[in-house]
């Protein structure tokens, strides 16, 4: 650093000296020193004025480029790849000894889906992965959502802005298999779906989601209630009591809702 006056020069040495002993380096522009600079130019003749001042700001832009530039610096070093179990030129007697899968665990989480879909597929259903990423016509336009209904506006949807969307139900696989196979259909689409809700103890933004489709001849709401107490009973591994009852559901018409008992409880709807 280079300035015609010796004040700055002297400042600026002091500033350049400090720079290298500190952690957190932007912090250098705000330290005192620069501040008694720019404190002084209301007292200089007003023909020194605009000199000083260009000084000082081009000391202030000197300090940001070297921060910058050691920023960089950091960055590179720093910079890894996290998928790799360590850095190629490593030498072998220094790469780090992997452990093996026994040392860890599945998510819970999975563990819940492995098991519902171990169940629908011994009962001759297909397992199609939802999706966390999707377009408008399988969010809503295959399904018969109409336009302005308010499930397409982002208050209620997490949408990005080239628009794709976090789908907010597992139907969104609905139309793709009922497309792409032949009857008789049988599947179960698990997957994870977004909504954007404020969180509290019964709403979370995301959670795990699962619906079946069933296309065959013959096929009524009885085969439906049957499968639905058959995987529960061989989830929970207890005989239970269910009962249906007519319910408004505006996307589904007919409607009902399924209910069970729980063991050694009543009805859950009861106190």
């Amino acid at each position: 650093m280079s300035y015609q006056n010796s004040r700055i020069e002297k400042v600026a040495r002091l500033l350049e000296a400090k720079l290298a002993k500190l952690e957190d380096k932007a912090s250098i522009l705000k330290s005192n020193e620069l501040k008694s600079l720019y404190a002084e130019l209301p007292l200089l003749d007003p023909k020194e004025r605009a000199s000083f001042g260009k000084e000082i700001n081009q000391l202030k832009n000197d300090l940001l480029a070297k921060i910058n530039e050691f920023e960089q610096e950091i960055q590179e070093l720093t910079a890894i790849d996290i998928t790799a179990p360590f850095a190629p030129n490593t030498p072998s007697d220094k790469t780090p000894r992997l452990l093996t899968s026994d040392y860890g665990s599945r998510h819970p989480l999975t563990k819940e889906i492995e098991q519902i879909l171990n169940i629908f597929e011994r009962m001759g259903f297909e397992a199609v992965e939802s999706r966390q990423i999707d377009d408008e016509y399988h969010m809503f336009s295959s399904l018969n959502f109409p336009e302005g209904h308010p499930a397409r506006d982002d208050y209620d949807t997490f949408m990005t802005t080239d628009g794709f969307i976090a789908p907010a139900h597992t139907s969104v696989m609905q139309n793709r298999i009922l497309r792409s196979r032949e009857v008789p259909i049988r599947a179960v689409m698990p997957g994870r779906v977004f909504r954007n809700e404020d969180l509290d103890a019964t709403h979370e933004h995301t959670f795990y989601q699962l619906e079946g489709i069933c296309v065959d001849k013959n096929i009524n709401t009885g085969h439906l209630i049957a499968t639905l107490k058959a995987f529960l009973e061989e989830y929970f591994q207890e005989n239970l009591e269910v009962k249906t009852q007519p319910y408004y559901f505006p996307f589904t018409e007919p409607s009902f809702e399924f209910a069970i008992k729980r063991p050694g409880r009543d009805w859950l709807d009861s106190p």
